[in-house]
């Protein structure tokens, strides 16, 4: 699958800074092993007919999605990423329309609406979390799952192996940052949180809109 290796865009850092999904460290597959069964089992917990990923990147869950007979659409506000998920669904012999170039913030009902919306690793990027999590809750229909960064583990792992060191860890881009209890505090004021997940180094929310 080809990545996108951070790039810059509109002074955003969009895409993966490296192919945790390829690596072949043991370390960053172990780690990667504990996200991927975490958003595995939440997502079948359930059952969804239609998935909106929203900051879908180069559409590695989408594609995943699509493979298990779902139907899914992906969106990035990267027109850079997107054009690299067309490709990697055209590889695949998927319609590389369900891939679409959207702000999270422009994201409508009527046509964006999913039974389940997942948005993992995106809000950490965003200015205004909050007016992100509105437009979630109009579109989540009635599920999301939501995940960002655990800190300070997050930077401090990254420090660990000597990354971003003057950043003291910080990840280029990411301007936003939780711990667990303030993640789902917030996420709280717009969803009920169903479940709680701790996958190393990161918070991972299952909600639902309220009726």
């Amino acid at each position: 699958m080809k990545i996108s290796k951070g790039q810059v865009e509109e002074g955003i850092v969009v895409g993966n800074n490296f192919d945790k999904y390829g690596s072949v460290n043991p370390l960053v597959r172990l780690i990667m092993r504990g996200f991927h069964d975490a958003l595995d089992e939440l997502s079948k917990k359930v059952v969804p007919t239609s998935i909106h990923e929203v900051g879908c990147g180069e559409g590695y869950w989408a594609l995943r999605w699509v493979a298990e007979g779902i139907d899914v659409r992906g969106s990035d506000f990267s027109v850079k990423v997107i054009e690299i998920a067309k490709l990697n669904a055209k590889a695949q012999g998927v319609n590389p329309q369900i891939f679409s170039s959207k702000s999270i913030y422009d994201l409508r009902t009527e046509r964006d609406a999913a039974d389940l919306v997942v948005c993992c690793e995106v809000l950490e990027h965003l200015e205004d979390p909050r007016a992100a999590l509105k437009v979630l809750r109009e579109i989540s229909k009635p599920y999301v799952i939501l995940s960002v960064p655990r800190e300070p583990i997050w930077c401090g792992l990254n420090m660990a192996r000597g990354k971003y060191v003057r950043g003291l860890g910080n990840t280029p881009g990411h301007i936003q940052h939780w711990n667990s209890r303030a993640f789902v505090r917030l996420v709280s004021e717009y969803f009920d949180v169903l479940e709680v997940r701790k996958p190393l180094p990161w918070t991972m929310l299952l909600a639902r809109t309220r009726k």
